[in-house]
This record gives C-alpha cells, sequence and structure tokens, in this order.
C-alpha cells in the first residue's frame, strides 16, 4: 500500500504538522514541538503524517497522534493498552482495551526519558506484531477412509474367536 502523507498541494505532513505547531501561538504549540522533538529522537526512523486532521507518528504502524484542545495537548498510543508503563504517564482513555493517552496541560513538565522509553516501547510493539509471520498450517494426517458399502460386501466378515 502507497502511503501519502501530502496534500495535493504538495505540502508535506511534515510541513503541516509545523504549520500546526506555529498555528498554535501559544502553550499548545510549545508543548506539541516538544513531543514531536522527543518522539523523533525516540525513533529517527518514524514517519509523520496527517490524519484526521492532526499529526500521527508511525512506525509499522501507527505509534500516537498528537492532538491539541483548548485545555489539554494529548498523545494518543493506538495500542498503549498493549504497553508497559512503568512510570506511569498514561493518564486519560484508561478504560478501553486498546487505545491509552498521556494528556498535557499548560504548566506541566513532560518526563522526557520516560516520554521517550514509553515511544521505544510502543514501536516494538508495532515491529514485533508485523515481523510475526502467520502461522502455517500443518498437512493433516490423511482421514481414514469408512468402508463403502461395496466393499464391506467383499470383504469377508471376521469370526469371532471360539
Amino acid at each position: 500500500m502507497k502511503r501519502t502523507d501530502a496534500r495535493p498541494d504538495g505540502e508535506s505532513a511534515s510541513q503541516r504538522i509545523s504549520q500546526r505547531i506555529a498555528e498554535l501561538d501559544d502553550w499548545r504549540g510549545e508543548t506539541l514541538g516538544r513531543i514531536r522533538a522527543l518522539i523523533k529522537a525516540a525513533d529517527p526512523d518514524i514517519l509523520e503524517e496527517w490524519k484526521w486532521g492532526t499529526p500521527v507518528w508511525s512506525h509499522d504502524g501507527i505509534v500516537c497522534t498528537g492532538e491539541s484542545y483548548k485545555k489539554a495537548v494529548k498523545m494518543t498510543f493506538a495500542r498503549g493498552a498493549a504497553v508497559k508503563d512503568p512510570a506511569g504517564l498514561f493518564n486519560s482513555s484508561l478504560e478501553g482495551n486498546t487505545r491509552r493517552a498521556i494528556d498535557l496541560h499548560d504548566g506541566e513538565k513532560i518526563d522526557a526519558p520516560a516520554l521517550k522509553a514509553l515511544i521505544r516501547a510502543a514501536v516494538a510493539l508495532n515491529v514485533s506484531g508485523k515481523k510475526k509471520a502467520a502461522p502455517t498450517k500443518r498437512a493433516a494426517a490423511p482421514a481414514k477412509r469408512a468402508a463403502t458399502p461395496a466393499k464391506r460386501a467383499a470383504t469377508p466378515a471376521k469370526r469371532a474367536p471360539r
């Protein structure tokens, strides 16, 4: 499947993310910019995409999104429920079976080492899922076939021992 992260006018996803950060000319833009830098530092091979009107970072699948709201910047990890979070960064979307999120508010500090470790763990989960080969079907032993009525008639009946 071909990925297209550019708009018809040629603007790339990275340019759109930079534009969004610039548009948010308050603490939200600074926070989103800091998150972006930490994501890139944690995984230099991460792909920046623009989906659903928001920044998305992917590596063998979506790692996380960077949404901005009036009172929070939210990082939603697509498979966060399966990622270990020893630092306890996840503080939102805790009730689901798949996603987990981190809500960052004005004035909150980001635990950079813990966030980078969380990003690396999410990438590792995606990569491990992509490398798993589909289980191969083992050849079944040939089934014993029941004798047809014609064969039964032609086969002499076994006598019970005397």
